[in-house]
């Protein structure tokens, strides 16, 4: 299928994509301070470079965008009908990072929270869910949104 748009277009719009910052990595943010903790970001001497990083806590958060990350069973996330071959091994590649950043975390002694942009996106996040986490003991937990079916 040909590009609707030049290729300098596509070029501005691609480099728009932000790897930090996003809104949902935002909204977890502004939570989490408005409910009094203070935190680190994007540590990069940590595998992965958490998000958030929370050393009172000994806890990190990472907040993953459905469609980059590969949310399987999620509406956010469909995989392109063009060059199909190619998102299925970058998004195979992304999963396996991911799941590699977070056994790392843990092997450290870190704490582990993934927050899904979809259940951001749903009203689904509630940040007493993720307080209640870091106050408790429980070395992993997910938010996730509703599944697609």
């Amino acid at each position: 299928m040909v590009d609707v748009v030049d290729a300098t277009t596509r070029s501005r719009m691609m480099a728009g994509i932000r790897s930090s910052e996003t809104k949902p990595e935002l909204t977890v943010r502004r939570a989490l301070h408005a409910a009094g903790f203070r935190f680190r970001l994007h540590v990069r001497s940590l595998p992965g470079s958490p998000d958030v990083v929370l050393p009172r806590y000994h806890a990190v958060v990472f907040v993953h965008g459905c469609f980059w990350h590969g949310h399987e069973d999620c509406k956010y996330f469909r995989i392109p009908t063009t060059r199909t071959e190619f998102w299925m091994n970058k998004f195979d590649t992304n999963r396996r990072r991911d799941a590699a950043a977070k056994q790392s975390c843990l092997d450290l002694g870190w704490r582990v929270a993934v927050v899904w942009e979809c259940s951001i996106r749903s009203g689904g996040f509630d940040v007493e869910d993720l307080a209640g986490w870091l106050r408790g003991s429980s070395e992993t937990v997910e938010f996730r949104g509703p599944i697609r079916t």
